[in-house]
């Protein structure tokens, strides 16, 4: 197969606030090959991503991301990885793009499991996919009594873990910090999972993080996510050496494998989680569950936006079935929702299972593209070399 063309739909809310919430926007990727269609998506701003694929060349080491994939073969895996190369080592100093070349690459083994005839998570060498656990992921309530109320409903609606982050923790002051944690215990009740997502609002400062360890003991916490700036990695390791009772998690923001075990290895981490939509896609991510297995470090995906992304992120760890825990977004935005015709839902035991469909195993919803579109034209001298399509 030949990769013949690639299209970007770049679609968003009516209104994209200030929340730290992913699902206001998304950048949907088509790509044709073979006579197949596959799909991905960027996790990443929409406009600059497009920018990174037809942007002119600005020197050899500045490549449009559209120079390394229009054209090129697509037979194998042994492809996939070799275009991730060509894009890793003609793009290098264009920064946006691995994000670009996440949701192509995504695309691409849609497209390979679909011309196979099988889920992605069999190419990759797994001979079962494992139910995961799935924890609701939301953002923590304005107020205490928000929160409080956010682990109850996520608990009745068959969650049994819950992940609250970003919001007001780190914003105000300790005091007002552990209202917020003692209020998403009190919700999750006594034997609720309780995970916890600062969101790198402490930057680099391990005293200030520290002063919450108490409080998140004391509800204990499974894990402390990204306290600190992504590259903050002896803050990490600081602060986990500080407590026993959690580890520390992190690894969205890792836009290379290099990256994730960056923060395996130093910045010791107990829980590595993995945006396919940012690291350059399944494979690099799949690299990371294997490094993750052999340092004895529990592997978790990461996302916060449709479920195209979402099985996305379940292919690399599908066949770790030790590592159950998985990110499942609870209260999406209505784009997130309607962009695919078919969803990841949990069943009867409150479990994820992964599709056993041929590629990602989910359908991408042609009208959602058409009513949510956001219509670009980029032009150089008046001549344009983007124009956004038509589902």
């Amino acid at each position: 197969m030949k990769i013949d063309a690639v299209d970007f739909f770049y679609v968003a809310m009516p209104e994209v606030t200030t929340d730290a919430d992913g699902s206001q926007d998304a950048l949907v990727v088509r790509v044709a090959a073979g006579g197949h269609i596959g799909w991905g998506e960027c996790e990443a701003s929409p406009l600059a991503s497009i920018a990174a694929f037809v942007t002119p060349m600005s020197h050899g080491a500045c490549r449009p991301v559209s120079a390394s994939v229009l054209g090129a073969r697509l037979d194998s895996a042994a492809d996939i990885d070799a275009i991730a190369a060509k894009v890793a080592y003609d793009s290098m100093d264009l920064l946006q793009a691995p994000h670009t070349w996440s949701g192509i690459e995504m695309a691409l083994w849609d497209i390979l499991g679909k011309a196979r005839g099988e889920p992605v998570w069999k190419l990759l060498g797994y001979q079962k996919a494992f139910p995961k656990t799935p924890y609701a992921s939301r953002l923590f309530g304005n107020t205490p009594q928000e929160t409080l109320e956010g682990g109850r409903s996520a608990r009745a609606a068959g969650f049994k873990a819950v992940k609250f982050g970003w919001g007001p923790f780190g914003t105000g002051s300790v005091e007002d910090d552990v209202a917020h944690l003692d209020a998403a215990r009190e919700g999750l009740g006594p034997d609720g999972i309780l995970l916890v997502d600062a969101g790198q609002i402490f930057g680099g400062d391990v005293e200030a993080a520290a002063k919450r360890l108490p409080a998140l003991e004391r509800n204990r916490t499974t894990w402390f996510e990204e306290p600190f700036h992504a590259g903050a990695l002896g803050a990490y390791a600081a602060l986990g050496a500080r407590t026993s009772s959690f580890r520390m998690a992190g690894g969205e923001a890792a836009h290379n494998s290099y990256m994730a075990e960056h923060l395996i290895d130093f910045g010791k981490v107990g829980f590595v989680q993995i945006d396919c939509g940012r690291i350059g896609g399944i494979g690099p991510a799949k690299a990371v569950a294997d490094y993750a297995v052999a340092k004895g470090v529990t592997y978790v995906n990461h996302t916060f936006t449709s479920h195209l992304a979402l099985s996305a992120s379940l292919q690399p760890f599908a066949g770790l079935e030790a590592h159950r825990i998985c990110e499942y977004p609870v209260a999406p935005r209505q784009l997130a929702v309607d962009l695919t015709s078919n969803h990841i839902v949990p069943n009867a035991n409150g479990e994820i299972v992964i599709p056993d469909a041929p590629g990602l195993g989910i359908e991408i919803s042609a009208a959602a593209l058409e009513r949510y579109r956001i219509d670009v034209r980029i032009e150089i001298d008046g001549k344009p070399i983007f124009v956004s399509p038509h589902a």
